[in-house]
């Protein structure tokens, strides 16, 4: 019984670490994260990637158990959110791509600015976007059913955000040093590359949800005719 407890958690574990952590891929984040901490010191700079990874962890964690019932509640569904989010992304990536210190605050304190920004746009949709949540959503939905015991559901949710939060706070904790290897050129070109993947990003899940969108209101099956059929005369 035991062996068989471990064998569900372990396979738990991997799963959500595998479906995450490759979308959350903080090694993308971590130029935005240095821009948009623009002037901010390094002590403020370890003390917001701690920030950020507990705020992600926490943020996935109850995306996978509580995701799907507050949706519920609101009588929300995952496209809605993926287009709102994805809107939220594609203004982000467009501010990144114009401008070379991106959304400063109106404070002449560049700490203070950082730090007001450590839940939004840091943690969302810097470094978990609306296409994470709604994958974690997903998971917390369905994978959870699949488990003899729910308890090793929660464990291995627990234990994976740890691990995706360790992966975003050592990227983000050493980003800096990444930062004056590059230099300022290749660092900046290297921002921009991000802030592009970002827009793009932001354009995909938009779309995403708005064709599942279409999709409820236009199903195929509902034409007169099928879409591909040849025109007769």
């Amino acid at each position: 019984m035991l062996s068989e407890d471990i064998r569900q958690f372990s396979g738990a574990l991997l799963l959500i670490i595998a479906a995450l952590l490759p979308i959350v891929n903080p090694v993308a984040s971590a130029p935005v994260f240095l821009s948009m901490t623009h002037g901010a010191d390094s002590r403020t700079r370890e003390a917001l990637a701690a920030r950020i990874a507990i705020n992600a962890g926490l943020l996935l964690f109850l995306s996978m158990v509580i995701g799907s019932f507050v949706l519920k509640i609101f009588d929300l569904s995952v496209p809605v959110v993926e287009v709102a989010g994805g809107a939220v992304l594609c203004r982000l990536g467009w501010e990144l791509l114009h401008s070379d210190a991106p959304t400063q605050s109106n404070t002449t304190d560049p700490e203070a600015a950082a730090e007001t920004r450590s839940f939004y746009p840091l943690t969302m949709p810097v470094t978990v976007d609306p296409g994470v949540i709604a994958v974690a959503i997903a998971i917390g939905a369905n994978h959870g059913h699949a488990l003899a015991n729910p308890a090793i559901g929660y464990f291995a949710a627990v234990a994976a955000v740890c691990v995706i939060g360790l992966c975003v706070w050592l990227t983000y904790r050493y980003a800096e040093r990444v930062a004056l290897w590059l230099g300022h050129t290749r660092m900046m070109a290297l921002l921009r590359l991000c802030a592009f993947i970002v827009l793009c990003i932001g354009v995909q899940i938009m779309w995403t949800g708005t064709r599942a969108l279409l999709t409820e209101v236009w199903p195929a099956e509902s034409h007169g005719h099928p879409a591909n059929a040849p025109f007769r005369r």
